[in-house]
């Protein structure tokens, strides 16, 4: 017996890699709970988790009987897409299964859940010599510096005012502010600006590896990054409803 092979050449191959993704660990099996505080996380920033895959984790849970059907609905209402479900009996992997989900075995939890650091005013500009000054127009007040590396699985806010970050973010890490974000290192994980809307703000960063970029909900992903850029010095900003990225000269 011989396989079929296109003449013009191979249609597809399998590649093994490390995509980012995030986790939502599951603490309820009520799916209205699980609405209530989706809701509310995405009111205070609406750009967050657009339309981002997620492996929903429910190994902390005891539920043969998972309504995972509806939590999936809830998800996909608030902009996440599920991909896959981690842990729980054999009932939960068929019902993974049957609804097109795929299915990983439980696994020894090494991951942090997602921190937020409580946002600190903005008391004095850094000292260090190797950090260059920040642009011109960044407002002090609701701001704040971050120092050091925004580990995977971390959030940095600054909610009502610009957020610098005086290191690397790494990937599967945040950082987010209601106006501008400025990172003086390599911006690997995601970064959100204007998280209330406001489309005059950008992100600059000294090295662009970025999983997600987003300025007032518009976004693009690392595969949307024009390649030439990466690695690079750039300003991110709106320019017609487009997000724009540039070289920072």
């Amino acid at each position: 017996m011989s396989l079929n092979v296109d003449r013009e050449g191979i249609a597809f191959s399998f590649k093994g890699g490390m995509l980012p993704m995030t986790v939502m660990e599951l603490t309820s099996a009520d799916p209205e709970r699980i609405r209530e505080q989706l809701a509310g996380k995405l009111s205070q920033a609406p750009a967050f988790f657009q339309h981002t895959p997620v492996v929903l984790s429910v190994e902390k849970l005891n539920e043969p009987h998972l309504a995972l059907e509806r939590i999936c609905a809830v998800c996909r209402a608030h902009k996440l897409l599920p991909v896959a479900v981690r842990g729980g009996p054999d009932p939960v992997k068929q019902s993974a299964w049957a609804l097109g989900l795929g299915w990983f075995p439980p696994q020894e939890s090494r991951s942090r859940t997602l921190e937020s650091v409580s946002p600190s005013p903005l008391e004095k500009e850094p000292q260090q010599e190797e950090v260059s000054p920040a642009p011109p127009g960044i407002a002090p007040v609701g701001s704040r510096i971050f120092r050091g590396t925004v580990r995977s699985g971390q959030q940095i806010s600054a909610p009502e005012g610009d957020l610098v970050i005086l290191g690397a973010v790494n990937a599967g890490s945040e950082v987010l502010a209601g106006g501008n974000v400025h990172v003086y290192g390599a911006l690997r994980g995601r970064a959100l600006a204007g998280i209330h809307g406001d489309r005059e703000v950008g992100i600059f960063c000294h090295e662009l590896h970025a999983e997600l970029l987003s300025v007032a909900g518009n976004y693009k992903r690392l595969e949307d990054i024009d390649p030439q850029l990466l690695g690079k010095a750039v300003q991110v900003h709106l320019d017609d409803d487009q997000l724009t990225i540039a070289a920072l000269v």
